[in-house]
């Protein structure tokens, strides 16, 4: 039997997982624990942004066997929908350098020469999902300006805190993977549109981690 974290940044994000089992235990993060498709699952609502999200992941992932995350993101040009996310970026992470800011792997010195700055998940067992690089950030883009320089490093997707929990994966050597689906374009309308998408967006990236669990 896998042990499995599943973090996710909001409650509805979480309570669209696995809906009406167990309850929520009290703690610095909301956390159900329950067995499903042969597997030992703690489901955690870590908050938003990197800090929380690599620090549930660094409290409660010690004992897993991998890390999951499940929750919405915005779209960098991206079609509406959910997707196994293949690859993460910090954007925020580098060194600010007359007229740019250079990206590096967070963790590694942001000085010299840098080299690829993504985390890559573990390999697709087959879902069928389109595949993304996200871009994660302490900041929710709702500027096309903005959104084009992210998508410069190649993200299609950007949210808060997808990025963290891969950097965490890697400091603990575990096997991450997350899936996301949009709820906004990250324009000026993405603080409607993320509160009018949120649920259901929530419940399509759930319904497709329940089924990477089937494959587990």
């Amino acid at each position: 039997m896998a042990h499995i974290l599943i973090l996710a940044a909001l409650p509805e994000e979480a309570d669209a997982l696995f809906p009406g089992t167990a309850a929520r235990a009290a703690g610095p993060f909301a956390i159900r624990r329950l067995e499903a498709h042969g597997h030992a699952l703690a489901v955690a609502t870590c908050g938003l942004g990197k800090v929380n999200a690599a620090l549930a992941a660094g409290m409660l992932g010690g004992g897993a066997d991998m890390l999951l995350m499940t929750g919405t993101c915005g779209s960098l040009g991206a079609a509406p929908g959910a997707y196994w996310i293949a690859e993460a970026v910090q954007h925020d992470y580098g060194a600010s350098q007359p007229g740019r800011f250079r990206r590096y792997r967070a963790g590694e010195w942001p000085i010299g020469e840098a080299g690829e700055a993504h985390f890559s998940a573990m390999a697709d067992p087959g879902l069928g999902l389109p595949h993304a690089r996200i871009a994660s950030g302490d900041s929710f883009v709702a500027c096309p300006d903005a959104a084009a320089d992210l998508a410069a490093l190649g993200a299609t997707l950007v949210d808060m805190e997808v990025g963290a929990v891969a950097q965490a994966a890697a400091r603990l050597g575990k096997p991450w993977a997350a899936i996301k689906a949009v709820t906004d374009a990250a324009n000026d309308a993405s603080g409607g549109d993320f509160q009018a998408n949120l649920r259901r967006a929530a419940a399509a990236a759930a319904a497709d981690i329940e089924r990477l669990i089937t494959l587990l």
